[in-house]
């Protein structure tokens, strides 16, 4: 459906103390989104996920690399004529109260994109009403109660149920959903992740999921693939449950080590991994080297020297980019298998 290849993209800050610099977000990313699958990108921070999100849903372009959609190069369409590919991509805004024009009712926020569809596959405009009040329906929503609103009438999760029905006007086939729970009341999360797991059900959709939740990625997209990027490199890819009982690589090993456990309840796996705090300006000193490195607990002069690629060897189902992976019991357990 969607692959990208050698993705890579970085930003030239200006001015400040240290004057202009440039700042990697991406470094040579491939990846596949299938029809109607799930895709899970995780890490912390500054990683580069989000930008990734926002080159798949063409609103970045990359500095090099490809992206494909249905086997049609991006690079090799004009800027017109690659709108309509990009429109079957429909980004989930991660903060639902900036995604709505607040001056604007929620029939007025779907209007405008049911009318471009009703023009673009030949049908009248009394259309648009009724599959507005479908598509508010099939989200979770009640139509006659939500329709003539202003978003500050509504809650933080409804105002997300609105931006994803929002996203559907356009019948699109790839939802990228940017942190979607994380701006949402905690009691609401769920509901909201098995909406998102239900469009995939009923409508056949496919997911890119983002996030820095390992437990999210992992119930969106259980029969999918998880990648686990850092600094913009993808470190470790694989089946999603195998990532996460039998990571490989020591970024993904700490991240599942940085996992709350519930005393009483589990018990921290016998081989959890601490990042070493690297020193201010330590990752310059390995720039040729595993970036990692300057926080890798495991590492050796040659991960000092060599930047690992992205591969796979030995009995191990999952990609990864270390040259000493190793399986590390790091995720908490039941008391009970014990």
């Amino acid at each position: 459906m969607i692959n990208g290849t050698g993705i890579t993209k970085t930003f030239r800050q200006r001015g400040g103390v240290l004057g202009a610099r440039e700042v990697p977000a991406l470094r040579g990313v491939d990846f596949a989104v299938p029809k109607g699958g799930a895709v899970s990108f995780i890490g912390e921070s500054g990683c580069g996920k989000t930008t990734l999100g926002r080159i798949v849903a063409g609103l970045e372009t990359c500095d090099s690399g490809e992206i494909v959609i249905d086997d049609v190069a991006m690079s090799s369409l004009s800027h017109r004529r690659r709108q309509p590919y990009f429109r079957r991509v429909q980004l989930i805004h991660q903060d639902p109260y900036s995604a709505l024009n607040p001056t604007r009712t929620i029939h007025q926020a779907l209007a405008a994109p049911l009318a471009l569809r009703a023009r673009q596959t030949g049908r009248p405009r009394s259309w648009a009403d009724g599959r507005a009040r479908e598509l508010l329906g099939l989200v979770g929503l009640d139509p006659g109660y939500v329709l003539p609103r202003y978003p500050h009438q509504l809650s933080g999760g409804m105002r997300q149920r609105v931006v994803i029905a929002r996203a559907l006007t356009v019948d699109p086939e790839v939802l990228v959903a940017d942190e979607a729970v994380s701006m949402i009341d905690v009691s609401l999360r769920l509901g909201i992740l098995a909406l998102l797991k239900d469009l995939r059900e009923r409508l056949g959709v496919s997911v890119l999921f983002i996030t820095h939740d390992v437990a999210t990625a992992r119930y969106i997209g259980t029969d999918g693939e998880l990648y686990v990027i850092y600094r913009g490199q993808v470190v470790e890819r694989g089946p999603v449950e195998t990532v996460i009982s039998a990571p490989v690589h020591p970024y993904t090993q700490a991240l599942l080590s940085a996992i709350p456990v519930l005393h009483g309840l589990e018990s921290p796996g016998d081989q959890r991994v601490v990042p070493v705090e690297a020193s201010v300006g330590a990752s310059g000193e390995y720039s040729d080297g595993c970036l990692f490195a300057p926080r890798c607990p495991f590492r050796t002069e040659r991960c000092e020297r060599e930047r690992p690629a992205l591969s796979r060897n030995g009995d191990m189902p999952q990609e990864h980019a270390c040259f000493h992976p190793e399986r590390r019991s790091v995720v908490a357990v039941p008391v009970s298998r014990r």
